[in-house]
Parts: C-alpha cells; sequence; structure tokens
C-alpha cells in the first residue's frame, strides 16, 4: 500500500459530517475522580507501567494505551483496557486492563531494545476511526554529549492494526530529521504529541530544535513545531508553538530541566489541547492544559529558523486550566483523550501520567467534566 493513500479515509466509515456552531471555548466544569494502576504489576506476562499515552475508541468504547518500555521489562507494546464512568453522576470509578499487544516493524518482529539501531520510542497512540486503523508517534532517539554512542532512530508516527502490525508510515519533513550533530531536533525532542482528525494527522515535537533556538528556562521561553499532514499522507503546513517559560529555575541554579509539549488532543479541525509538561530539578513536574489554534498561524515549514520571533505568526494559546490544582504533587502528565459524553451533556477528558517505572511515580488517571468540545 502507498504511504500516498495509506491514511486516506475509509469509504463509509467517517461519521456525518457535524453542522456549523459557535465554537464554544473549552471548559473544565469539574473534577470527576482519579483511578491509578499499582506500581509494576504483572498483565500477560508483562509489566505495566510506562503508559505515555492513551485513547479511546468511541465505536466500541474499547481504551489504549501504549508503553515507552524498550525492553527494559519487555518490548515495545500497547495495551487495552476500560475506563468505568457512571452516566448519571459522571463519576470515575475504575480503570481496568484487559489485553496487551506488542508493536511490530514491517518485518513483523518486535522493535529492538533501547540503545539499539532501529529501536522505538512509543510517545502517543489515537484510534483513527476514519481509516480503521491505529496511529503511533515514535520519539526516535539520536546521540547527544550525555549519551554519544546512541544510535540514531527516527521520530515517526506510524498506522498499524489492532494486533499490532504496521501497516503505513508518514513521511517526516527534512526539518525534524535527527542528525548526529547539533542540527534537527534534540535528543528526546521527538514526535510526543499526536491528534487525528477527518481531514488531517498533527504530531508536535516535545521541544526545540537546535535551529530554532535554546531550550527554556525561568526566564524565557521557547519555540517547538507542529505539523500537520493531509489524510493523503503528504505535509500540509508546520507551525511555531511557543512555549512557557519554566515556572522557577532549578535548585541548585545548576540542576537540569526538562520543558515541553507532552501531548496534543483535537477539539475540532484548527484547535488543539495541549499538555505543556515541565521538571525541574529541586522543583518537581509542572504542568498545564492549554486550547491551540492554528487559524492566522504562520507555515513556517520553509522556515529554516524559528528564532526571530516577530517574522511569524504562531499558534495562538488559552489557559484551560493549571494541573497542579488536582491531587498535588502533580505527576508526569503524558497521556490524554475524551472519554464518554455524560448523560449531563458534559464530554470527559482524562489526563494520565506516564510513571516512567520509578518508585517515586504513579501510573494515574485524572478524569474531568468539559464543555466546549464536539
Amino acid at each position: 500500500m502507498k504511504i500516498a493513500l495509506a491514511f486516506a479515509v475509509v469509504a463509509g466509515t467517517a461519521p456525518p459530517a457535524a453542522a456549523s456552531a459557535p465554537q464554544e471555548p473549552v471548559r473544565i466544569t469539574r473534577f470527576l475522580g482519579e483511578q491509578r494502576i499499582p506500581h509494576l504489576v504483572k498483565f500477560g506476562g508483562t509489566t505495566v507501567g510506562g503508559l505515555s499515552g492513551f485513547d479511546r475508541d468511541p465505536r466500541t468504547g474499547a481504551w489504549y494505551f501504549v508503553s515507552d518500555d524498550r525492553w527494559r521489562y519487555n518490548p515495545a507494546r500497547f495495551y487495552t483496557g476500560r475506563l468505568a464512568f457512571h452516566r448519571r453522576t459522571g463519576d470515575f470509578t475504575g480503570v481496568r486492563i484487559t489485553g496487551v499487544t506488542t508493536l511490530y516493524r514491517p518485518d513483523g518482529t518486535p522493535y529492538p531494545a533501547y540503545g539499539k539501531p532501529g529501536s522505538a520510542d512509543p510517545e502517543s497512540i489515537r484510534v483513527d476511526r476514519w481509516s480503521g486503523r491505529l496511529l503511533w508517534g515514535d520519539e526516535g532517539d539520536r546521540p547527544d554529549d550525555r549519551n554519544p554512542d546512541i544510535p540514531i532512530s527516527q521520530s515517526k508516527v506510524r498506522g498499524m492494526s489492532v494486533e499490532g502490525r504496521q501497516e503505513a508510515e508518514l513521511p517526516v519533513p527534512s526539518n525534524l530529521r535527527f542528525e548526529s550533530g547539533e542540527s534537527g531536533p534534540r535528543r528526546n525532542f521527538g514526535f510526543e504529541g499526536l491528534a487525528v482528525t477527518e481531514r488531517a494527522i498533527t504530531a508536535v515535537t516535545e521541544g526545540p530544535r537546535f535551529e530554532d533556538g535554546p531550550t527554556p528556562t525561568a526566564g524565557r521561553g521557547s519555540m517547538t513545531r507542529l505539523t500537520v499532514w493531509d489524510r493523503r499522507g503528504e505535509v500540509r503546513a508546520q507551525y511555531a508553538y511557543p512555549l512557557d517559560a519554566l515556572a522557577a529555575p532549578p535548585n541548585p541554579p545548576t540542576g537540569l530541566s526538562d520543558s515541553g509539549v507532552s501531548e496534543l488532543l483535537a477539539i475540532d479541525d484548527h484547535r488543539y489541547l495541549a499538555l505543556e509538561r515541565s521538571w525541574i530539578q529541586g522543583v518537581g513536574y509542572r504542568v498545564k492544559l492549554y486550547e491551540i489554534d492554528l487559524r492566522d498561524a504562520s507555515n513556517v515549514l520553509d522556515r529554516d529558523s524559528l528564532t526571530e520571533t516577530d517574522t511569524y505568526r504562531p499558534v495562538t494559546k488559552r489557559l484551560v486550566r493549571d494541573l497542579g490544582e488536582f491531587r498535588p504533587p502533580v505527576q508526569n502528565l503524558e497521556g490524554m483523550a475524551w472519554g464518554p459524553r455524560l448523560a449531563s451533556g458534559e464530554c470527559t477528558l482524562v489526563i494520565g501520567s506516564d510513571d516512567n517505572f520509578s518508585e517515586e511515580e504513579v501510573t494515574q488517571f485524572m478524569a474531568f467534566g468539559a464543555t466546549g468540545c464536539r
């Protein structure tokens, strides 16, 4: 199957087009509850953890959770399961894992372990109900000063069957290809968030390319890139996403920090929710939920650098909620998906954490009632 057709809408699978209506901004109306998966719990001969992305199939109610484990315990994989809500009250009452599936390369073999050529770093998963497939984002890997011997594995967006077989792959713009020197995306800043609509597939790199400027500090933010493909698999545009400055400096001042977009979720054809997450040494995690809009943003696909910020228009951002307000301390929030609609008419929005297989972190799911969704 040619890539140009790999993500096209399958006849008969697309829902009827929604009638145009005033666009209400997304608002969190209430907190519906929290559920956790026990640390290092076993399922189907695997260790559950590192759940870096998830999504719900609205046709079946099944949930898909992708793990970013790369043979620390088991090969790259995704889980299926169920999240339970009380339809009348909206209470979030449970999470249950029901299956596990290995991710396979085109030759039918699992992805190699971390540090090996061709390894994968799964960070997001989406149900593409318009093509009948699953999509997943691979952050890839590359060497840097602290890890000079890591081989290059390109960041990708792939299509697969529910059995984990790869069926398609999107072409990556040349400006997002990993290189061995200080050009292109930095290590751990490949495709981190993924969204899908009837008309487009969109992915965001976690943080800035070398050419687009330094990473965020407490004194200034930075720019990363959001790439949009059409349903034929062709790159349509690229937009600049303005990252916030760090919420606080590291402690000690020479300490480490890591900040960027950890997930993307479509609201409609031009609006998305974005999780902006930071880890700051001596401070911990900080996460904010934004609504972004691509309309009026400049197409920066052909720009070599985003450092001259007065020469283009980035996407617009509106703060929806500081997620540190719920169940502190805030966790490593990396997953986000729409759940079922409630009897009240509210949407459910589920946001979850990757525990990094660490005893100091948790696999957490928080559910919210929301308005302004479709």
